[in-house]
């Protein structure tokens, strides 16, 4: 009786990482953010896999694992996008558009979950991957400030990160590794 109850859980722990990844980003900790999208993402391969291996999927498990995906890899990253803009501009307007990836990775779950195409692989970027592109760029910016902190390229990485979350662009994954990634059904 307890098994069906373990996804959610490793779930849940998914969703708890994204939430201290957020608080670490605001606290402008991006190494701690690191480790929480890292621990996010390990969470959300391993609900999918042991909703499989115990064979208990169910309709709630699908949503829960899309509500936690928005936190650990949509909020976050468009919580440091907010942060590297909010630290190269004087503008009190221009670090909210960060959290355009915020809403174009909703997006793409709720695209996901509907899209019957897409069972072997992805269309569009999916969202760990974009966050993952997205949180390398306070270490990048370590290295290169005069190009991470400037306000235009982050705008544009912004507006080409959302447009390929909801692209139509085909992306191929082992199968094992895809049921890991995005919008299991547990």
């Amino acid at each position: 009786m307890m098994k069906k109850h373990i996804p959610n859980t490793i779930t849940s722990l998914n969703l708890f990482s994204g939430c201290i990844g957020v608080l670490m980003v605001l606290k402008e900790d991006y190494a701690a953010a690191l480790y929480c999208v890292l621990a996010s993402g390990i969470f959300d391969f391993f609900d999918g896999m042991s909703a499989r291996l115990l064979h208990v999927k169910s309709a709630i498990g699908k949503e829960l694992d899309s509500l936690a995906d928005v936190i650990s890899f949509g909020l976050l990253p468009g919580t440091i996008v907010f942060s590297l803009l909010l630290q190269s501009t004087s503008s009190s307007y221009l670090p909210y558009f960060g959290f355009l990836i915020t809403i174009f990775s909703a997006l793409r779950l709720a695209k996901f979950n509907i899209d019957e195409r897409q069972t072997t692989d992805f269309i569009g970027v999916n969202t760990p991957m974009n966050t993952f592109l997205v949180v390398s760029l306070p270490f990048i910016g370590a290295q290169y400030p005069d190009i991470v902190y400037n306000p235009f390229v982050l705008v544009v990485f912004t507006l080409v990160s959302s447009i390929l979350l909801v692209s139509e662009i085909r992306s191929f994954f082992d199968e094992a590794v895809f049921l890991g990634m995005e919008g299991e059904s547990i």
